[in-house]
C-alpha cells in the first residue's frame, strides 16, 4: 500500500513538473528606458544618424538661418565689429563670420559628444507650469542626457562654446580678437541657447493655440 501511494506521489509530482515546463514562458517585460529627469519622460539615447541630424537641424535650419540675419542686422547697424562698416557688404561678412561659429560649435560639440555619450539634443518638459517649463529650459540650456538618460553636465557644450570662440580670434577682426570679446560671445551663446530651446518649448503650443483659433 505505502509503495502505491509513494508511486502516486512520485506521479503528480513528475506530473505537475510536466506541466510546468510545457506551459509557454512569459516573456520578459520590455526594458523601460530611464527618466532623465522629473519633467521629461523615457528617454532613448541617441545614434548616430540623429547626431548628424542635429548637427545640421543646428546649423542650416530655417530658425537659425533666421536668427543670423536678425543678429548679424543688429551688427551692422551698430557697425560690430567696426572693420565690415554700416553697408550691405559688411552685413554678409558678419553673416558669414557668425554661420563659421555655429557650424564650427555644432561640430565640435556632436564630435566631442559622441565620445562620452553627451546627447545635444533638446527636449520639451511635460506636465509642468509655465515657471516649471521656463526653468527647464535653463536647466537644458546646461545639461544634457548621458547614455542612461540621466541630467549632466554638458561638458562637450561648454568645450565647444568656449573653444569655437576663442579659435575664431584667429580670423575676426582685430577689434574682437580677445579674450575679453571672446568670453563676452561666448556668454551670449548660452544666451542664445536658452532662447532658442524656450522658442521649442513654447511654440508648437503657441502655433496650436493661433490655429485652433483662426478655425473657428
Amino acid at each position: 500500500m505505502n509503495l502505491l501511494c509513494n508511486a502516486g506521489v512520485l506521479f503528480l509530482l513528475s506530473a505537475g513538473a510536466c506541466g510546468q515546463t510545457a506551459a509557454p514562458a512569459k516573456p520578459d517585460p520590455p526594458p523601460v528606458a530611464p527618466s532623465a529627469s522629473a519633467s521629461v519622460g523615457p528617454y532613448s539615447p541617441i545614434t548616430g544618424k540623429q547626431r548628424l541630424q542635429w548637427f545640421v537641424a543646428s546649423t542650416v535650419s530655417a530658425e537659425t538661418l533666421a536668427a543670423g540675419v536678425f543678429t548679424s542686422a543688429i551688427g551692422t547697424g551698430l557697425n560690430r565689429p567696426k572693420e565690415y562698416g554700416g553697408s550691405w557688404p559688411g552685413f554678409g561678412k558678419r553673416y558669414g563670420l557668425r554661420m563659421t561659429g555655429i557650424s564650427t560649435s555644432n561640430a565640435m560639440e556632436a564630435g566631442l559628444g559622441a565620445i562620452w555619450g553627451e546627447d545635444p539634443r533638446y527636449f520639451r518638459s511635460y506636465g509642468q507650469s509655465v515657471k516649471g517649463r521656463l526653468l527647464h529650459v535653463i536647466i537644458f540650456s546646461f545639461t544634457a542626457h548621458d547614455r542612461a538618460g540621466h541630467l549632466r553636465p554638458a561638458y562637450a557644450r561648454y568645450i565647444a562654446a568656449t573653444g569655437n570662440n576663442f579659435l575664431s580670434n584667429t580670423w575676426r577682426p582685430d577689434s574682437e580678437a580677445n579674450t575679453s570679446s571672446a568670453l563676452s560671445r561666448t556668454a551670449l551663446q548660452f544666451a542664445g541657447l536658452m532662447g532658442k530651446n524656450a522658442y521649442l518649448e513654447l511654440w508648437p503650443d503657441v502655433k496650436s493655440h493661433i490655429f485652433k483659433r483662426r478655425s473657428h
